[in-house]
């Protein structure tokens, strides 16, 4: 499967782009488990082109990262070209055009999914940043915003139109957020639509090598993208990859070796952000979700105490301590 000029291996697994989550450290962990492709956190276009601190810091990124999507978001064409071009600074193999986001400070606003109800909007944005950078555009969306407003069949035309590259398509509307089960059954009549030949990337509770294997056997998808089933679980993309290529199960990582990875994902964390406290803070999502400690009995007590550590040495003892 091929992105314009990017090729990727067989049975492609991107890493979905999540807010507080895929920051520099833990795309890398995903690179090494598999991922072929990893976005950043979605960037607001607006916050880049008033050269807000926070917003800049996302745009950091390493060679081993690559291929790499910057992922932006907001409500004005003008915007979005202006932040387009500043993200091209930090050479990105894709620009990624966020009009899936559900949350209330984005939708609500008229940006990401909330661009579901201005679709020419959504159009004039598209073609504008496609007209305006050298790299590849991109565009992630969900079906409709409700359940009356299924248009993604019509729309995956219109945004093809407009000269993206591939399209990436959640499996749930604006009004479910992220309840219910994802609906692939609309992704797959866009990639079976004969009107449509750029890549379509299939999202939406992905979550185990037989689920993603049949994401791709059942509805032709050119690449799925993982997103919740990889937060304090990088190593899920190797056990995809693994049983998509051969058929079967991966030997599973030992506890050891688990826990091994949860804590070097803390470090990774301590490092990026400069600061031990903000590291193991940041860090709390993932061990917050890791599945490594689930079905052990009376763990309650200790995952609160996990959460509640304040040093890396008294967080990595709790952790060593458990077996």
């Amino acid at each position: 499967m091929k992105i314009a000029d990017i090729t990727f291996s067989p049975y492609p697994l991107f890493l979905a782009p999540m807010e507080d989550v895929t920051d520099p450290s833990f795309r890398l962990l995903c690179k090494k488990f598999g991922a072929d492709m990893v976005y950043t956190e979605f960037i607001s276009a607006d916050a880049l082109i008033r050269n807000v601190r926070r917003t800049e810091q996302k745009l950091h990124i390493s060679d081993e990262e690559r291929p790499i999507a910057i992922q932006l978001y907001g409500r004005e064409a003008d915007a979005m070209v202006s932040a387009a071009k500043i993200a091209l600074e930090a050479r990105p193999q894709i620009i990624d055009l966020n009009f899936g986001c559900p949350v209330k400070k984005v939708a609500g606003k008229g940006a990401g999914a909330g661009l579901l109800r201005d679709v020419p909007k959504m159009v004039e944005i598209t073609r504008s940043v496609v007209r305006s950078v050298d790299v590849p555009v991109t565009v992630k969306t969900r079906l409709g915003w409700d359940d009356s407003s299924k248009v993604i069949v019509e729309l995956a035309e219109r945004l093809q139109d407009c000269g993206i590259a591939a399209l990436v398509i959640h499996g749930r509307t604006r009004s479910q957020m992220y309840r219910g089960e994802a609906d692939w059954t609309l992704i797959g009549e866009v990639k079976n639509n004969r009107r449509m030949y750029i890549p379509i990337i299939g999202n939406g509770d992905v979550t185990t090598p037989e689920g993603a294997k049949w994401c791709f056997d059942r509805y032709g998808v050119d690449a799925v993208m993982v997103g919740r089933a990889a937060i304090g679980k990088p190593w899920v993309f190797a056990e995809m990859k693994h049983y998509l290529l051969y058929g079967e199960h991966a030997e599973p990582f030992s506890f050891e070796v688990q826990k091994a990875i949860i804590k070097q994902q803390v470090l990774d964390s301590i490092d990026w952000l400069g600061d031990e406290r903000k590291g193991i803070l940041h860090s709390r999502r993932h061990l917050a979700a890791t599945p490594v400690f689930k079905g052990i009995s009376h763990f309650r007590d200790t995952r609160i105490a996990m959460l509640r550590a304040e040093n890396r040495d008294e967080l990595f003892r709790i952790i060593d301590a458990v077996g």
